[in-house]
């Protein structure tokens, strides 16, 4: 393999670690869009929630394999229960109130939980450095693989699939693509469409408590402020990939991530952020439904 070869390779093993964590917190954006057409943007504070609730597991207990387990389950968990919080408390009662209340009050909760952390006394508004588990590189060739690349992408893999086993092949996930498809219907056939939406809340924001510990591997330092980002970027992949498409979110991270770091490692890391949001927009210009998107028609 030449040399450009293998910068290249090693680029494209790059976007996909960084692309893996776009599309687990993607999925939570388009989950929750596809049954109640909410963008939900406190989405990447939840994922800072997660972040934070693993570090504490680790700066007490040590960052050993089973502890490293311990954390994401404790991480999912609190995010899993702040997101059924949020959605009984915030966006259920607006859910039959226009759309723009529902988006205002989403912007709302992400202040909120951004400034909630800055005064909580035991999380304050430095950043703090994230434990990081032992690292070692493997050698393949021209390039290299670390081990934060490898869990990173084992991780967002086996979340995937049992996201797509969940949704595909369980007796809630069937209520998911039920109460999707049309609510009122759904709800005269006896599923409970409440119960659905917060499973689907809870769902995604564990998703994304996973996405936080997942980033704050590749990027080690974690703030209050430090889901807005990802959380933006996740969006944009939803937005490529099909808002609403749960293949379409993971296709459009993975994009996306390998976008962002061949901008990096062939133009210039200055561009990474603009070449992204650059993408949302010629994406609703060109195909406002996304890769994976189906076009909706409303009767009027």
């Amino acid at each position: 393999m030449s040399e450009a070869a293998g910068v290249f390779a090693q680029q494209l093993i790059n976007g996909i670690s960084l692309g893996s964590i776009y599309a687990l917190i993607a999925l939570g954006y388009t989950m929750v869009y596809g049954i109640v057409l909410l963008i939900n943007f406190a989405h990447g504070d939840i994922l800072m929630v997660g972040a934070y609730a693993a570090y504490f597991i680790m700066s007490i207990l040590g960052v050993s394999p089973p502890i490293l387990i311990l954390a994401f389950v404790f991480s999912m968990a609190v995010c899993a229960a702040l997101g059924i919080a949020i959605e009984r408390f915030a966006y259920r009662p607006l859910r039959s109130a226009p759309r723009l209340n529902s988006l205002i009050t989403a912007i709302a909760v992400s202040l909120i939980l951004q400034n909630g952390m800055r005064v909580l006394p035991f999380v304050g508004s430095n950043p703090r450095q994230f434990p990081q588990p032992p690292i070692s590189t493997v050698i393949i060739g021209p390039f290299s693989v670390s081990s934060i690349q490898i869990i990173v992408i084992v991780v967002s893999s086996l979340l995937m699939i049992g996201l797509n086993y969940i949704v595909n092949s369980t007796k809630q996930g069937k209520a998911m693509r039920a109460v999707s498809f049309d609510m009122s219907a759904a709800s005269l056939m006896g599923i409970s469409v409440n119960k659905t939406i917060s499973f689907t809340f809870a769902l995604g924001s564990s998703l994304a408590a996973a996405g936080g510990i997942l980033y704050s591997f590749a990027y080690p330092q974690i703030m209050p402020t430090m889901g807005t980002m990802p959380g933006l970027k996740a969006f944009v992949a939803a937005v490529f990939g099909g808002i609403g498409s749960i293949p379409g979110a993971m296709l459009g991270g993975i994009i996306l991530g390998v976008i962002e770091t061949l901008t990096k490692g062939y133009i210039t890391s200055q561009y990474a952020d603009a070449i992204s949001f650059a993408i949302l927009i010629i994406i609703l210009l060109v195909k406002p439904t996304g890769i994976m998107g189906t076009k909706v028609r409303i009767k009027v």
